[in-house]
């Protein structure tokens, strides 16, 4: 994660934040929770900002949360949508993935979803070393604590997201920092 911006920021169509100029972020579709808007919402959305898919590290396709094979049919329909307004495409593998045929050429970085079990497996673990053997970015859904940050750093990921820093942000942001800089400063565990 070294080579990576630090803290970048996760939007969401529900959110309703506006980025400051400049600011490093990812665009999450909101499947995961209550903020999905459905498919016209989101790709309207997205295109209302794509005059800022310079700074964004991806686009998060329409999944399916906790279901690989409804997400494999739902994806692969939005990658060249997603690209063509400039951002890097990314799909969300969720459980079970990593039996399926993924299209690995279709999208530019590999988001790692579905449950906690699933993400800290070997199916994930064996899925992101395929994204990085293929030159591709990897990020980890909901990581919020130091433990979790260790692990998506030791698998490959380039990033991580989570809400630890919404839940108190005068004491969250420090630790938050504390933990990108202190796995930066590792060495690959595995």
């Amino acid at each position: 994660m070294a080579d990576r911006v630090g803290l970048a920021w996760m939007n969401t169509p529900a959110s309703g934040h506006i980025l400051p100029p400049g600011q490093i972020w990812a665009a999450d579709n909101g499947r995961f929770g209550k903020g999905w808007p459905g498919h016209a919402a989101w790709i309207r959305w997205l295109a209302g900002l794509a005059d800022r898919a310079g700074d964004c590290l991806f686009a998060v396709a329409p999944d399916v949360p906790m279901d690989a094979a409804a997400t494999l049919a739902e994806s692969p329909p939005w990658f060249p949508r997603i690209r063509a307004l400039g951002y890097p495409a990314a799909f969300a593998a969720q459980d079970g993935a990593e039996d399926l045929p993924i299209p690995w050429d279709d999208f530019d970085v590999l988001f790692l979803a579905g449950s906690t079990d699933w993400k800290l497996g070997p199916g994930a673990r064996q899925m992101a070393a395929e994204a990085k053997r293929r030159g591709m970015g990897v990020h980890m859904g909901r990581v919020n604590s130091l433990k979790r940050l260790r692990y998506a750093a030791s698998i490959g990921c380039d990033s991580a997201d989570g809400t630890y820093v919404a839940f108190g942000p005068d004491k969250n942001l420090p630790k938050c920092l504390a933990w990108v800089a202190e796995v930066d400063s590792q060495t690959a565990l595995f």
